[in-house]
């Protein structure tokens, strides 16, 4: 080594130094990724379990078994796979919950049905033609259904700006300025001064709920026929089509092919564990995965698993404030929860309805899907999804006769 190359090499360091940053730049893109994730949209996944019959306890017991359960995933197949595979639960699934409602029903009901979508799941990964065939439900039809249970929440945002605008506006406002200039942030950023405002107006007493304390709670799971099919069924079409599916082609955007047998009877077994405590689906993560499997979590390909397995010992963690959470958005007008879920889901909402109406030859049938699941309908104990699913099938398959006569 030359005198000069001693001079500009830090004194004390050995030559493998400059790895220690780069190894910390994982750490970080996973620790940003879980916290994103959860901050997103946990309002949304208590308020979506409140919705079908949870109460505060089972609501609490159900966010801190998905929190368990995805960072265990994360951790196990990550440390297998030595790929950046993340998961997370199913933001539409806990819409669906809370466009569905419990419709009388118990939340014991609700939970068998969590239990037959996580079934479903594993069947999916043992038998890869049920996977194949919910894949080939016509992506306008899919797409229009996710838009149609997504518009009443994301219509929240404007109803609270008008009913509570010293507590609507400032979250909006907050979103639209991250939006423009930190996206990634926009809305944990607009769920933080929500609870900042809830916190002020509701003043200390929710801190003393007994839901604060985390805690898992078993519920024994009751088969009901017409909440399987309203719910159990559409949870598990749109976390196929509006989580797995679009999980998979992220991870193959960056190069990763993901073992779709371990990921899908990995995640449908978790499922299935977190759902006897309240939980309702856990799948592969899209949005957040786009993070952890990108050069932004590490330029070495081969590294950027260290991301996925930082997020799920980071969700291990946050699990600890399920309790909180849920204390939470008890303290808080329904509205506000609700619009906060709105503007998390907005953006699920434009590419829904893109990909519902791009295709000029099925857009009645879209649109009849759309009209029938926003609808919120309940027809024989059935909810509003499962209808527009069989109502856009047939319209498209009337009106694709007629196109082709």
């Amino acid at each position: 080594m030359s005198p000069a190359t001693m001079r500009s090499w830090p004194v004390g360091r050995p030559a493998s130094a400059p790895e220690g940053p780069a190894i910390l730049q994982p750490i970080s893109a996973g620790i940003v990724a879980a916290i994103t994730g959860f901050a997103s949209s946990f309002a949304l996944v208590i308020a979506g379990l409140q919705a079908v019959g949870a109460t505060d306890d089972q609501a609490s017991s159900g966010l801190l078994a998905l929190c368990l359960v995805v960072g265990i995933l994360c951790i196990v197949l990550t440390w297998l796979l030595r790929i950046p595979i993340s998961f997370a639960w199913s933001t539409p699934g806990a819409a669906l919950l809370l466009a569905a409602g419990s419709g009388g029903a118990s939340f014991a009901s609700a939970v068998g049905a969590f239990l037959v979508c996580a079934l479903l799941l594993v069947v999916c990964g043992l038998w890869p033609p049920l996977a194949n065939a919910i894949t080939r439900i016509p992506k306008p039809i899919a797409s229009a259904m996710l838009a149609g249970i997504l518009f009443p929440i994301c219509l929240a945002p404007v109803q609270a700006s008008v009913e509570l605008p010293l507590l609507g506006l400032p979250i909006v406002l907050t979103w639209l300025l991250l939006y423009r200039f930190a996206p990634r942030w926009a809305v944990p950023g607009a769920m933080t001064v929500a609870a900042i405002a809830i916190a002020v107006t509701a003043g200390t007493e929710w801190l003393s709920a007994t839901t604060v304390a985390p805690q898992l709670v078993f519920v024994a799971p009751a088969f009901d026929p017409a909440v399987i099919l309203g719910l159990g069924v559409p949870l598990f079409v749109v976390t196929m089509a509006g989580q797995n599916v679009p999980g998979v082609v992220v991870m193959s955007t960056f190069g990763y092919t993901v073992p779709t047998r371990a990921a899908l009877v990995g995640s449908g077994a978790a499922s299935g564990v977190g759902a006897l405590f309240g939980g309702h689906v856990v799948n592969l993560a899209a949005i957040t995965a786009a993070l952890m499997a990108s050069p932004e979590s590490h330029p070495d390909r081969e590294k950027r698993w260290i991301a996925s397995f930082t997020a799920g010992i980071a969700y291990l963690i946050l699990g600890l404030g399920a309790g909180v959470a849920t204390a939470l958005v008890g303290a808080a007008p329904p509205i506000i929860i609700t619009a906060v879920a709105g503007l998390a889901v907005l953006g699920a909402l434009v590419a829904s309805l893109t990909g519902a109406l791009e295709n000029t030859e099925s857009r009645l049938a879209a649109i009849a899907t759309f009209l029938v699941v926003a609808s919120g309908i309940v027809v024989i104990g059935v909810g509003s999804a499962f209808w527009g699913l069989l109502v856009g099938a047939v319209v498209l398959l009337v009106t694709r006769r007629k196109v082709s006569a």
